[in-house]
């Protein structure tokens, strides 16, 4: 068992019924730290939005149309989702998800086109 001191953070166990969040890309990682810095309580809603309920389909919550729609990885395709932490807002966050899991892909500080796929191979390696 690690060890433990005094004042380090308490992580948040999760509950059985919520998906697990992963960064796919470190791009996705410094995106996210970003993000909190500037809109941590939308950041906080949209993390347990994405813990919760990836799949749903609202306003601020949604697929990706077409050539952007879908995602390959590890020989597998996947449906890439957008969400909008803020309704008004530019920033996204382009995410996957893979059975329980949702991997990070791309979260943006304002909306954007995505990078080549090359790039996007080379954060995953």
């Amino acid at each position: 068992m690690a060890t433990t001191k005094r004042g380090e953070l308490v992580p948040r166990p999760p509950k059985k019924i919520e998906y697990e969040l992963r960064f796919a890309t470190s791009e996705a990682a410094r995106g996210w730290r970003d993000l909190t810095s500037t809109i941590r309580n939308a950041m906080t809603d949209t993390r347990d939005f994405l813990t919760s309920t990836p799949l749903t389909t609202t306003p601020t919550n949604y697929r990706l149309r077409g050539e952007l729609g879908t995602i390959d990885r590890g020989g597998e395709a996947f449906e890439r989702w957008q969400h909008k932490p803020t309704a008004r807002g530019t920033a996204r966050v382009w995410y996957f998800v893979e059975g329980r899991t949702v991997f990070l892909e791309h979260v943006h500080t304002n909306h954007r086109t995505r990078r080549s796929e090359r790039d996007d191979d080379a954060d995953t390696r």
